[in-house]
Order: structure tokens, then sequence, then C-alpha cells
């Protein structure tokens, strides 16, 4: 099978939500998501949705859907590959450091410390937001 020819770029990431309000304020006062590019609201089946934008251009929908549950909580990323589906979303840093302290500085639980990566070069961590999302910090190699 080959593949088919077009463009790909990712647009956004849905991360449904227990507290949209709270999770918003969240992601907008700790990873920088200020722009809000979209937001609706339906009665039935009661839900709201906010979209977010960092500077840089990383998107992030957040889903607050009335009576929504949780299948399962992932304890690290090991953990949520033994579920199919998505088990967590990454995002570059420049300075994993510093990210990582200050998303834990903030209310964001660490998962796993900062680290050498599989590349060469590159350092990652796992830390989860309020309501326990699991977002990998990757800080890309530097180039001489």
């Amino acid at each position: 099978m080959s593949a088919l020819k077009f463009d790909l770029a990712v647009h956004h990431t849905s991360l449904s939500v227990a507290d949209l309000d709270a999770q918003q304020a969240w992601y907008q006062q700790v990873l920088g998501l200020h722009q809000v590019i979209e937001q609706y609201e339906l009665d039935e089946p009661a839900v709201r949705t906010v979209v977010l934008r960092s500077a840089s251009g990383v998107c992030l929908e957040l889903i607050e859907r009335s009576g929504a549950t949780r299948q399962r909580v992932f304890a690290d990323p090991l953990d949520a590959a033994a579920t199919l589906g998505f088990g967590h979303w990454a995002l570059s840093v420049r300075d994993l450091d510093t990210a990582f302290a200050a998303i834990t500085n903030a209310g964001g639980v660490a998962v796993w410390p900062p680290a050498d990566a599989v590349q060469p070069g590159a350092r990652f961590a796992y830390v989860k937001d309020p309501e326990g999302n699991l977002i990998e910090l990757i800080q890309p190699p530097t180039h001489a």
C-alpha cells in the first residue's frame, strides 16, 4: 500500500476535561496557550469547547461534556501504552529543566524527571496536568 500524496500538518490536539474553566485557565497561564481561537457550546448533549493557541502556533481543544468519565488513570507513559488510543501529547521546549520546574510549580504533577532521550542530544520528561492528563516535554538536540 502506497501513501497518499498530500501535505500533512498538525492542526490541533483535543483533550476531554472535567472542568473546562479550570483547565483553560491552567493551560493559558502555565503553557502559554493564551489565544482563544474558537468557543462552542451545545445544550444536548451538554458540551462546551474552547480551542487555545500559543504564540508559536500550538493548538489545543479542550472539551467538557456533562457526565463524562475517565476510563482509567495512567501512572506514566508505559502504563498508557497498555491501553489502545492516545496516551499523551508532546510539546517541544527549548529549556527542559526550566519548563519542567515551571509546570510542576504551577500545579502540574511530575511523572518522569528530565532525562536523556533515545535521540542523541535530546532530552525529555513527563508531567500531568491538574486533571491527570500526560504531557511529554521534549528538548530537541542542539546542533553546533
